[in-house]
């Protein structure tokens, strides 16, 4: 069992940057791949982006590239995603998500947390 638990969101202007942090209550990252997904009201949930440090791999998703990064600590069980260039549209609440195996956009994880609310002023 994987529990994983978000911080760091909160209100920004337009253009600011935040932090989120996903903390893993177990050695993840050597088998699993962590990925952070988002939600906004009345929209579907939306892949932003994971990592797996087995085969040193991060993926993101094309709204989000060039802005966003991944990254973690490995000796934390951390995963962190740094939010530059924020967008009204990036208003969203957002929560990681563990799986076996490889970072896939489409795939099943079993393991998320609670979330955490980001909203990006104009």
């Amino acid at each position: 069992q994987v529990q994983l638990v978000e911080s760091g969101g909160g209100l920004v202007q337009a253009g600011g940057s935040l932090r989120l942090s996903c903390a893993a209550s177990r050695d993840t990252f050597t088998s699993y791949a962590v990925a952070w997904f988002r939600q906004a009201p009345g929209k579907e949930r939306e892949f932003v982006g994971g990592i797996r440090w087995s085969g040193n791999t991060t993926l993101y998703a094309d709204s989000v590239k060039g802005r966003f990064i991944i990254s973690g600590d490995i000796a934390k069980n951390t995963v962190y995603l740094q939010m530059n260039s924020l967008k009204p549209e990036d208003t969203a609440a957002y929560y990681c998500a563990a799986k076996f195996g490889a970072v896939l956009g489409g795939a099943f994880y079993p393991y998320r947390g609670q979330g955490t609310q980001v909203t990006v002023s104009s």
